[in-house]
């Protein structure tokens, strides 16, 4: 039995449908992603599982409790958001504590409560700053810590990360995902970024135009991607019709196929499909670099581990392409 499970939701303003006939089952402890590109509803339906956002019809029921008569506050759900919504008048300590001042929890009981919480984020010193004083990083821990003080049911991360540089975003995601698997939170985070889906979650819901296009594990979207839209939004996979697919391997292909930059190879005399290809540019992107080929007429992205500056081959040179054929997938 699922611990959140949501059955037919839809919302619109006026004649704008955001998402309509929402279907999900979330299972008690799981950390879900709800991943999309801007204004594909994503951060509306996070919202409307939280009751910031009224629904258009449809049950959200929490723990076989149904949602969408209770106002927000009686939900039991701990929210972050991206712009972090701290008092700028209180204290760190007083900003986490805030909820359990409107829990009416006894003022023991909530200065140590306060103290665990701001010791999962790593902020015990922080206890006396306000918020004017504290990096984004740090302010955003601060909010984590507010939600995580109530002891939610359910907690709603809404792109808590994407304001953050680089550094500080791949720390906090993974303090983040720790504190949720020690305390077996139930957890759905929205984000727009591909890797932070794919290194956080037990499960991906890919959401297109209103709709959740497919759904599974990390693995399962990134290697079997359900459509097109699908492989262009997860791991820049090369995406053919089939005129192009059948030039390319030479053979009649009757569908549009997806091949993953890492599934082909550079280098030898022929290469195991016997193709050949020109460099025409390369991007160095860190520990791989991403190569654009022309090969029979087709344009295509290589991604090649970066071992040494003596590996890298120029733009220009003629080079036989080696393509696994098991990681060609047909899409529709």
């Amino acid at each position: 039995m699922s611990y959140l499970s949501i059955r037919g939701l839809h919302k619109s303003y006026g004649a704008t449908s955001i998402f309509s006939d929402i279907n999900c089952e979330i299972g008690k402890g799981e950390f879900v992603t709800l991943l999309g590109p801007s204004g594909c509803g994503k951060s509306t339906l996070l919202r409307c599982i939280a009751g910031l956002t009224e629904v258009g019809g449809g049950q959200i029921v929490l723990d076989g409790e149904d949602l969408v008569p209770q106002a927000p506050q009686k939900r039991g759900i701990g929210m972050v958001f991206q712009s972090y919504a701290l008092f700028p008048n209180m204290t760190v300590q007083q900003n986490v504590a805030f909820g359990l001042r409107m829990q009416k929890v006894a003022k023991e009981e909530s200065t140590e409560r306060v103290r665990e919480a701001l010791a999962m984020v790593e902020l015990g010193d922080f206890a006396a700053r306000y918020p004017h004083q504290l990096s984004g990083g740090q302010c955003q821990r601060v909010a984590l810590a507010r939600s995580l003080v109530t002891r939610p049911r359910l907690l709603l991360l809404d792109e808590p990360l994407s304001a953050l540089d680089a550094r500080i975003r791949k720390h906090l995601r993974e303090q983040i995902r720790s504190i949720q698997q020690d305390l077996g939170l139930t957890t759905i985070f929205v984000t727009h970024d591909q890797e932070e889906a794919l290194v956080m979650s037990d499960r991906i819901f890919l959401m297109n135009a209103g709709r959740i296009v497919q759904s599974g594990d990390a693995e399962t979207l990134y290697t079997a991607p359900i459509d097109a839209f699908a492989a262009g939004f997860i791991g820049n996979y090369n995406l053919l019709d089939a005129d192009a697919a059948s030039r390319l391997l030479g053979r009649p292909i009757s569908s549009r196929i997806a091949i993953r930059p890492e599934a082909i190879r550079l280098g030898g005399e022929g290469g195991a499909n016997g193709i050949e290809g020109q460099i025409r540019s390369h991007s160095l992107l860190g520990n791989v670099i991403r190569y654009r080929v022309e090969a029979r007429g087709v344009e295509l992205l290589v991604d090649v581990l970066n071992r040494s500056a003596s590996d890298m081959h120029g733009s220009g040179q003629r080079i036989a392409l080696s393509i696994d054929t098991a990681a060609i997938r047909e899409v529709a």
